[in-house]
């Protein structure tokens, strides 16, 4: 097959081999499958096999195309992965009219006879969706709906009539295409009140069975977050309590996410820093990612109350230096099953 090249699929544990145009998703052993990953990941592919198009539907952050690799990865199939873009026509998807071919001879055998043949051929390449038809691959549509539901339209007789109309231009001719019986579709979205995301047409999503993702339990979160960043989970416990706390206090939108409990656990760990509320890095850390959310709650003079929301949960969560200083039988509470921060495990409600 060539040379490989091993890389992450956008952020996630599920590792892809990249061998020309296509990937090739294998399972990754740093890949977190708690009961709630397993449970989606059954329901897609029920779906799929049953020769049904998926379409993960949620919020930024809730892991839609990590599950689809990792579904992808279950099917056995080649990936042809597309990104969605304002900017794409059919023939992004479908392909396109890439130059011409020239030909011409001359004969002239008999010298005082010059005849000349000349014929131009237009050279068509195929796009990953034709691709992926042609050949039964796995087609991962991630953020479909930022391109404009007309250049989706190819897409419409594939997942019914299972047929792709193609332009005469295509360099073997035929004006149709029979999908390949392998060929199946995972597709991802964000809410359409996202910036850049289009209404799309109601005869897609009428083919497309969703399945609509919301942020991870609080197990799998901390699982995550251990996983991603090499901290105890102690600590990841301390984190994902607080952004959870803070979550859906946003305007339109349900931040933090998991991205912001692994990005503090990260640079907590290379740091030699701990989830402490007396840890100077630990508290510049949650302001600089946490209190950028845009909140509708500002003081009288316009500022947003996010830095003090987010200093009331570290302190309520892990309890003010004052406390911690003032503590005694620390070694009795943490025999008890206390966290760095000095909270039970487990005794946190959920939130979120």
């Amino acid at each position: 097959m060539g040379d490989n090249a091993a890389s992450p699929a956008r952020g996630s544990m599920v590792r892809v081999q990249i061998d020309g145009d296509n990937i090739e998703p294998e399972a990754s052993e740093e890949f977190v499958l708690t009961p709630y990953v397993e449970a989606l990941t059954q329901r897609a592919m029920a779906y799929l096999e049953a020769g049904y198009p998926v379409h993960f539907a949620g919020q930024a952050g809730t892991g839609k195309t990590t599950l689809a690799f990792h579904v992808a990865a279950k099917l056995g199939r080649p990936v042809s992965l597309i990104h969605g873009d304002d900017e794409f026509g059919s023939s992004d998807l479908v392909g396109r009219d890439a130059g011409y071919r020239k030909y011409r001879l001359i004969d002239n055998f008999i010298h005082s006879v010059l005849k000349t043949e000349e014929e131009v051929k237009t050279l068509w390449v195929d796009n990953r969706l034709t691709t992926a038809c042609e050949n039964g691959y796995t087609l991962i549509y991630d953020e479909f709906t930022r391109s404009r539901p007309e250049a989706n339209n190819a897409l419409l007789s594939i997942l019914s009539e299972k047929i792709l109309n193609l332009p005469k231009l295509r360099r073997t001719g035929e004006g149709y295409l029979e999908v390949h019986p392998h060929f199946r579709a995972i597709f991802t979205s964000n809410p359409e009140e996202y910036a850049g995301v289009h209404k799309t047409q109601d005869a897609l999503m009428d083919r497309l069975i969703t399945i609509r993702l919301g942020h991870f339990d609080r197990d799998t979160e901390v699982r995550i977050t251990m996983a991603k960043s090499g901290v105890t989970e102690a600590a990841a416990q301390t984190i994902v309590d607080i952004v959870r706390a803070l979550r859906d206090v946003g305007v339109k939108n349900q931040r933090p996410t998991i991205r912001a409990s692994i990005a503090i656990a990260r640079i907590l760990a290379s740091n030699g820093a701990r989830p402490r509320s007396n840890d100077p890095v630990f508290q510049w850390v949650c302001q600089d990612v946490l209190a950028s959310i845009e909140t509708a709650k500002v003081t009288r003079a316009g500022a947003s109350l996010m830095p003090q929301r987010v200093q009331e949960v570290i302190e309520k969560i892990c309890g003010s230096p004052r406390t911690r200083r003032n503590a005694t039988g620390r070694s009795a509470r943490q025999a008890n099953g206390e966290n760095t921060c000095g909270h039970v495990f487990g005794a946190s409600p959920e939130r979120g």
